[in-house]
Order: C-alpha cells, then structure tokens, then sequence
C-alpha cells in the first residue's frame, strides 16, 4: 500500500511538471524528459532519503522548483533527475551525452564540479567562490539547479544527511545569497535570508514573528484602510490593478533594526503593498508614474525614499517604482508600482526577462546564458545590451587555485605551479621545488587548472634562477624573482669586489677606483658591478686580469726584471727551481728553509698558518685552525714560527678535500664533475659517492690555486639543485 502511495505521488509530481513544459517544450524534447524520467525511476526504485522519501519523488520535487521558480527548461530538468547518477549508479557522462546530448552532459559535469569545492572558508572570501562558480562551468544553468538544490534542502532538512545542514546554511549565506540577488531573483532570496536567520537566531527569530502574529488582525485593517482610497482613485482613473500587500520579511525588518539600532515597534516601514497595472509596454513608464501621482495625492511621500528603477534598471533586470509614504496615524508604509512584465521579472529575475522578450514565449538560451554571465561578472552595469553575444568573449582569462586550507587565489590563466607558489608567499615561491596538485606531485613549471587544489612543496636549498623567468606569467612572480637575482648579483659582486681588492693589494697596485674603470672599458661590462659579479663567478679569469694590469699599468717594472735574463744558466735554474717551490716566507729573517705543509690540516695560499719546527729540524706549516694546533702551542709555544705566504703565487697544485651532502637526484654526479671541470678548471684527484634512502654522502679531492679559488668553487657548488651542504675537510684520505 506505501509503495503504492509513493508511486502515486512521483506520478502526480511528474506529471505537474510535464504540465507546465508542454507549452515550450516541442514533443521531440518531451519525449526524451520522459525517457530521463522513466531512467532514473528504475535506477533509484528503491533509493531513499533519510526521512524515507522516495528519492525519484524528490528529484521530481527539484526539476519543478527549476521549472516553477526559476524558469528553467527542458535541459535543466533532465539534469535534474540524472545530477549525480553517474557516480552513484553505473551511467556515465558519455552515456548521459550520447542519449540526452551535450547541455545535459554539460550541466551535470559542471554540478560536479561546483559539488565538489570546498566552502569550509567561504565567508572570508565570497566573492572569489562566486567568480569561480562563473569561471568553473560552462552553464551558468549549473550555478541555477545548483540554487534550486538548496531550496528544496532547506525546505525539507529532514531529508538531509545528519550534519550537513549547518554546511548549507554557510553556503546559502555566504554564496547562493549574493547570486540570488544579483540574478534577481528576490523571492528566493527573502527565503534563504528567512531560513538562516531561524538557523542563527532562532529567538529572535521567534519573538519578532510572534510580534507580527499578535498584531496580524490589526495590520490587515489598516492596511485595507490604507488600500480603499488608493483603489477608488485607481478606478476612476480608469486603471486595471492588482493590489497587494504584505508584512515585510522578518529576516529584513531584523536588518533594519540592527541597522537603525531600534526595537521592533520603531522599524521606519513594516508594510509594503505593490500595485501592479496592466499596462502595453508602450505605457508602462506613463502608468507607473500616473498611479505614483495618484498615490503620493492621497498620502504625503518622504522625497529622500524615492527609488526610480523603471527608468534606470537594475543590473538583474529589476523594474519598479519605489516610494515611502505616510498613514493617517504617522505610520510609514512601502508602496511599489509596476506593471505585470516587471512584476514577473522582479518574482523569477532573468528567466522572466528573457521569457517576456521573445514573444514566441521560446529563450534563445545561448543569449540568456551570456547575459547572465555578463550580470555576474558586472554586477554595477545598468542597462541590458540585447545584441547577440559573442560567447568567447565569456571566456574567463582568470582560474582560481584552492590552497590545502581551502583559500581561494585568483591568477591569470595559462599560470605555473611557481606563480602560485609566488602569490601564497614570496619565501614559499623562492623555495619552491615542485607541488602536489590534487594529490599528483607535479614540478614547478606545471601549468595550473580553474579549481586545481594545491600543496606547495619546498627546499632550503632550492632559490630562483634565471629560466624561471621564462615561464612564470604573473607579475609579482616575475618582479620577487628579478629582484632575488639582483640581490643575488650584488652579494656576488661584494664577493669579487673583495677577491679584486686583495689582489690588487697583493699585486702592489694602487689607485683603485681608476683601475676599476679601465677594467670596465677593457672587459666592456655594463657597470662596475657586473665587474664584481664576473669574477665572482669566474666569468672574468683573474690571470688574464692580472695580465692585462701588468701591462697597462705596471709595464715599468719589467726593467726590474730584465737583468734575470743576463743570469748565468746555472743561476737560472736555482731561481727558477726555487719560485717554483718556495710558496712561504719564514721568519722574515731566514733563507732557504725546508718545509713542508701538514697532513693534518693542508693548508693552502690564502690559510692563516704559522711553522712548527720538528725534531729532525723541518718546518711544518699548519693551518691557525688545525686540529692540532692547540696542542702544539700549548705544549711547545718556543717551537712556533711567523710563516706568511708570498704576494704572488702562480700555482694551483695545492690539494685539498671536500665534503658533499644533499638530495640524490639523477644526473648530479655529472653537473659536479662540469662545475669542477669545465666551468672552475680545476683539476679533480679523485671523487667518492655514497647513496643511501635517496641521500648522497660524496668526498672529492682537488688541486687548487688558492683560498679565493676555493672559496668561487664551494660557491658554485651549493648552487647546485639537490647539494645541501658542501664543507672543507682537514684530512686527505
């Protein structure tokens, strides 16, 4: 007998439905709502909501709240009865679109789509939801079933799964609300104000509504004393109206109480009537203005409250003529004028507009769908352009990227995995290393899609390089990462000014700033920086500087020399032999000492050192910093010696090691051997990696000219994506 009852009244629901498509709907389309209906009916016979609802009786209950108070059509009810069926039953999206065709398939995917977005933070940001839901589907009749879904929801709770409806209300506050009014649809609007307000503030709620009860049979005979000389004056002018009126909605006298700071007795306008005329469009404006006069005759109007949206509309389409006038006992009431084709639109916003202009009673969609998205993209323009719309130019150039909090980012389209990163933080964008975009670890070039949701992955070692520019698209990425670049420039630049400086010391050249300027115009860089910045990074070579110098400069000096040239042979080999191997200038006092450099500690040119006499009577020469150092000037300080290395030394066979660390990435062995070989010129005595758990742990020995050499070298080498730590070593093993 239940099932008996339930099938009468799917039946009964479906067939007012039907009723009201006919009158648009050619027999073709009927026919396949009804193969839609008769689809769902047996793929959901024995589905349930949790109030024990048939569920094909309420997707019947949903496609008539689209049909009834929305004006939607034929596609949209389709969409209706199969929203979801392909993730619930076996139906899919190709096959909804082979047998229904593309808009149904279309709305469907695209009520997927908005279903699917996270709203737990959209009160701190609606107006980007509202822009995405715009720029998400390609139908804007998805965002209106979207609408027509929570209608039905809060009209009927309890056939919502527990603990969804708080989640609703959020949405209906914080989105479907400003959509509702900017489509103008103010019936609906009033509603969802209603009902989240009762979900707020139920006891507010409750008193202002048992206010408004307790004084209902006194309202209505005012209002209809109010009425009855309006109404005469209305017949003998000859006009042909409908007179209604109404106590304003609770949740809009509750506005204006906390708006005005006054109780419920103090509210400017409790009651509001609307007159409505049947009028040809030719008089509309004339009518309207006529019964305005007639009116204002009657009762005294407040000029500050005269709203005039008949000559200018608002942006949803919305036509009235709004004026505040004054009872006999003080009291203020709202009177609207308008005539029947602005009633309609004003009750189902754009669905009306559109219905009222084609007087087929057909809507060219495609031109209905583009003005509305022309509404919510433009919410402050004034008049309707009826021209055909080109639909490209609906085509958003903006997406918007959900963070892992559910914050929404706007970006231009065609942007990176880098651009986002940039626009969550300048930090999180230089240390960006890649991303995860919906649980999909993707790199930092990846090209992002309206309503992506995505984790930014990051490196300490990671930091911007030039061909970053190459691809991001925003502006403040491109800006945060030029301006990384020249800080970096200028740090490397100080590094160079130095390395120049004591060369130069070293090099006995005076006049800084004038040999600055001519290495300027000799290596033609742009400013003495860009100087700085080429030796830093070895792009300059400072042999061929010191070549150049000599020879510009200090060309005097070689008579200082010439007479070596006069040197008998075996005087030649001696001095040859010995600027060959004596690097060290011991004790200032001394000649022709034997040496030689610590194990313990290796030091090179550049190193504070200082000799140790040994037992057999060499000097060994330790770094400052040796690890036994300490030992040796506690134990033997009358063993120490002042050793200093000589201004000038033309070697790089000074071995040293290194220790590397970092992230085992493919390749990186050969990007270490090039950075070492190709790009240092320094010569490699042996390399050793170990690899464990996607970690590297490498040990290279190499020969090395001096400290500023190596100081270039470990540079070069921690800007290598994946080394994370590069570390002299005092030992070579």
């Amino acid at each position: 007998m239940l099932k008996t009852k339930e099938n009468q009244q799917i039946v009964s629901a479906y067939n007012k439905l039907k009723k009201l498509l006919i009158p648009t709907t050619e027999k073709e389309i009927l026919l396949k709502v009804d193969e839609a209906f008769k689809l769902v009916s047996e793929l959901y016979k024995n589905k349930q909501l949790p109030s024990g609802k048939a569920y094909a009786l309420h997707l019947c209950e949903l496609a008539l709240i689209a049909v009834e108070e929305l004006g939607m059509g034929s596609s949209t009810v389709i969409a209706a009865f199969l929203h979801g069926s392909d993730q619930k039953t076996s139906l899919n999206l190709q096959q909804i679109q082979s047998q229904f065709g593309v808009s149904v398939a279309l709305i469907i995917e695209g009520f997927n789509k908005v279903s699917n977005l996270q709203t737990e933070r959209l009160s701190y940001q609606s107006d980007n939801f509202r822009k995405l839901f715009l720029s998400l589907v390609e139908d804007i009749r998805v965002v209106l079933l979207k609408i027509a879904h929570r209608i039905y929801d809060l009209r009927n709770p309890e056939d919502v799964l527990p603990g969804r409806m708080e989640m609703y209300y959020h949405e209906v506050k914080h989105l479907y609300i400003p959509i509702a009014h900017r489509l103008g649809l103010y019936l609906i609007k009033a509603e969802f104000e209603e009902k989240v307000m009762r979900f707020e503030h139920p006891d507010i709620y409750l008193a202002i509504s048992e206010k408004i009860a307790a004084t209902k049979a006194k309202q209505e005979i005012l209002m209809q004393q109010f009425i009855q000389p309006i109404q005469r004056e209305l017949m003998v002018q000859g006009f042909d109206c409908n007179i209604k009126w109404r106590t304003k909605s609770i949740s809009s006298i509750y506005a204006k109480m906390k708006a005005q700071n006054v109780e419920f007795e103090q509210v400017y306008d409790i009651f509001a009537i609307r007159i409505i005329t049947k009028s040809p469009i030719k008089k509309e404006k004339e009518d309207c203005w006529r019964i305005y006069s007639i009116v204002t005759d009657i009762y005294p109007p407040n000029p500050k409250r005269l709203r005039d949206w008949i000559t200018t509309p608002k942006a949803s389409g919305y036509e009235s003529l709004h004026t505040t006038v004054q009872m006999t006992d003080g009291k203020w009431v709202e009177v609207q004028i308008r005539t029947e084709r602005m009633d309609q639109i004003a009750e189902k916003g754009q669905a009306a507009h559109w219905q009222y202009k084609d007087s087929s009673g057909k809507m060219d969609t495609e031109e209905w769908l583009n003005q509305v998205r022309d509404i919510l993209e433009n919410p402050d323009q004034i008049n309707f352009d009826y021209s055909y719309r080109n639909s490209n130019k609906y085509q958003s150039d903006k997406i918007f990227i959900f963070t892992p909090n559910g914050d929404l980012k706007q970006l231009p389209k065609g942007s990176t995995v880098l651009d986002f990163a940039y626009e969550v933080h300048t930090q999180v964008g230089s240390s960006c290393n890649g991303a995860r975009v919906n649980n999909r670890i993707v790199p930092i070039r990846h090209e992002l899609q309206n309503g992506d949701r995505v984790e930014v992955m990051t490196s300490k070692k990671q930091c911007p390089k030039t061909d970053w520019l190459n691809f991001v698209v925003t502006d403040r990425a491109r800006s945060k990462i030029k301006r990384y670049l020249r800080e970096e420039e200028l740090k490397e630049a100080e590094i160079g000014k130095a390395m120049l400086f004591r060369k130069l010391k070293n090099w006995k050249i005076a006049n800084f700033d004038e040999v600055v300027n001519k290495l300027v115009k000799q290596y033609k860089t742009a400013s003495s920086i860009e100087l700085y910045h080429g030796i830093a990074t070895d792009t300059i070579d400072l042999i061929g500087l010191k070549k150049f110098l000599h020879e510009e400069i200090t060309l005097p000096s070689k008579a200082i020399n010439e007479p070596q040239e006069n040197l008998p042979d075996e005087n030649k080999k001696q001095e040859t032999s010995r600027q060959k191997d004596d690097y060290l200038v011991i004790d200032e006092t001394l000649s022709n000492v034997n040496y030689r450099l610590a194990k313990c500690c290796n030091p090179i040119p550049g190193d504070n050192v200082f000799g140790f006499v040994t037992i057999g009577g060499g000097i060994t020469i330790h770094r400052l910093g040796c690890p036994n150092s300490r030992r040796l000037k506690e134990n033997y300080p009358y063993r120490l010696m002042q050793v200093r290395w000589k201004e000038s030394i033309d070697s790089s066979g000074f071995q040293t090691a290194l220790r590397i660390s970092g992230k085992d990435t493919l390749g990186l062995v050969g990007e270490i051997t090039k950075v070492i070989s190709s790009d240092m010129k320094v010569n490699m005595r042996s390399i050793s990696f170990d690899t464990r758990d996607g970690r590297f742990d490498g040990r290279l020995v190499l020969q090395i000219k001096d400290t500023d050499h190596l100081e270039q070298l470990i540079y070069r080498l921690g800007k290598i994506s994946g080394i994370e730590r590069v570390q002299r070593v005092d030992q070579i093993k």
